[in-house]
Formats: C-alpha cells, structure tokens, sequence
C-alpha cells in the first residue's frame, strides 16, 4: 500500500493517506486523538465524550473505511491528544471505475473546539486531491451529547444519498466548455478567496497576490489539461491549497507560494472554491 504525508498542512500537524484502507495502527501514529482515552479536562461534566474510533469502529461495520486521516497540533502542554481531527472515508459498495471516488468527511474533537461534522467530499484520484462539496449537500452537525455514535451512522448514510446529486454536478462541470476569459474570472476570483485575507490586513489596499491569475490556471500533469469548467476548477484548487508556485512577495522578493496550513481553513476554502464553480456553471447555463 502507498502511503503519502500531504504537504497541505504545516510542519506542526500530520496527514496520512492510503490507496488502501488505514490501520488503526497507521492512524494512531498520526492522529493519536483519534483514540483519546477522555475529553480535555476543560470540558464540563454536560460534555459527552465518546472516542472517534468507536465511531469508526461503528462505520466500519456498516462498510466505510478511512483512507485520510489528519490532526491539528496544540501549543498547550498536554493538549494535543485531543485536538482537532479529521478522517476521508469511503464506502465499499461504491463503483471504482470512475475517476473520482465519493468520500465522507468526518471532522471532531475531544477539547470542545468541535462538534461532530459529517460533510461530503470527491476524491480525484490523478492528482490525489481531496474535494469538498460546497452547499450541494447539507452539513450535518452532531453536538457532544446523547446517542452521538448511532446519530453518527445514521448522518453518513444520509451523506452517501446524496452522492447520485453531487455526482450529476461533476458532470455537469465536466460538459460545460470555458473560454480563455471564463477561465481567467474564475482564476481571478480564487485569487481573492485565498490572499484576500491576507491582503485586507495590509495598510496597502492594493498588496499584491504572490502570483497571477494566469499561474492559478496552469496544469501539473498532462491529465489535468482541457478547458471545461471541472479541470479549470480541479487545477485552480490545486494550485490554491498545495501550493508550490514561484511568486513575488509585495516588496518584490521571489517566494514560494505555501500550502494552505489548517483544517479548518482548508475546509472553508475548498468549499468556496466548489461553490465559485457551481455560480460559473449557473451563468453559462
């Protein structure tokens, strides 16, 4: 089994992921809150606590396997077992010919910093891009208390129902042609979904992006080249969350673009970059 460390979180945090199905062994060594014994001492007594791997104890008998798992690191002494994680399963009865695989997302934490957030995401396989599905599926949110395992089970079949309507919007991106100038809007409009923060905290209201427009629209390997409207997305996405393009920082100094550092960032991005595509496609059709 081929197993990669993800560049798209920082030094300080870890990710795995597998072209088979994770061990409890593999995830514990790099999400160990997964198998936190205990919540945080800061959580009340109003705080139920139930460790993740019971829940993916429980989903694996229904038929879902992990193939990501990845947790956040903590500054303070003795909190990093249990912070935020977050775990990419799929279902064994889905078809493996497509190029994509559907998986659920499954996000918690044992120090009050999360609920329990079951989301839908499209795994492309060619370039090992992990997608997350904008506002085409509703979120489901599991607060820490009452029957969170079965409530849990039940909202990952949910998920996996609505999986024929996010597969009928992929493709739709995918027969929806883009002209040079669509393609250059959409780039652009990425641009100010991932520097714009960082731009709006400048005294210069006019920093800047490290790179162009042109540079988010560049493909990484011949299978990501084409102009419809899903691999002009599939390669800005890229672009935007690994990183690792040549760029100029607003005094001028060559940089390299980084990943983007956090889970939850992560997660607030790639759902804004689907939802950017699904406006495109509104306003070609």
């Amino acid at each position: 089994m081929y197993l990669t460390l993800s560049t798209r979180f920082p030094r300080s945090a870890r990710v795995l992921r597998g072209e088979s199905p994770l061990t409890e062994d593999q995830m514990r060594v790099t999400a160990p809150s997964i198998f936190a014994h205990g919540k945080h001492s800061s959580r009340s007594d109003r705080y139920t606590y139930i460790p993740t791997i019971e829940v993916l104890r429980g989903l694996h008998d229904e038929g879902f396997e992990p193939f990501m798992v990845a947790q956040g690191a903590s500054r303070i002494e003795g909190k990093t077992e249990f912070t935020k994680h977050m775990i990419r399963m799929r279902h064994s009865g889905q078809v493996q010919a497509r190029p994509e695989a559907n998986e659920i997302i499954l996000i918690n934490s044992h120090d009050g910093a999360s609920s329990y957030q079951m989301l839908a995401g499209v795994f492309r396989f060619v370039c090992r891009n992990g997608l997350i599905v904008g506002d085409v599926v509703e979120d489901i949110r599991i607060p820490h208390k009452g029957n969170i395992q079965g409530e849990v089970i039940e909202g990952a079949f949910r998920v996996l129902d609505e999986f024929k309507v996010v597969e009928q919007h992929v493709e739709a991106m995918k027969a929806l042609p883009l002209n040079r100038g669509e393609e250059m809007a959409f780039a652009r409009a990425a641009l100010a979904l991932r520097f714009g923060e960082r731009a709006a905290e400048d005294t210069d209201a006019q920093r800047p992006a490290p790179v162009t427009a042109d540079q988010l629209i560049e493909a990484r390997r011949i299978e990501d080249s084409g102009h419809s409207l899903w691999a002009t997305f599939q390669r800005v996405q890229e672009n935007v969350i690994r990183g690792g393009q040549q760029g100029r920082s607003a005094q001028g100094r060559h940089l390299q673009t980084r990943p983007v550092a956090s889970i939850d960032r992560g997660v607030r991005l790639n759902r804004a970059l689907w939802m950017l595509a699904e406006e495109m496609h509104k306003l070609k059709t």
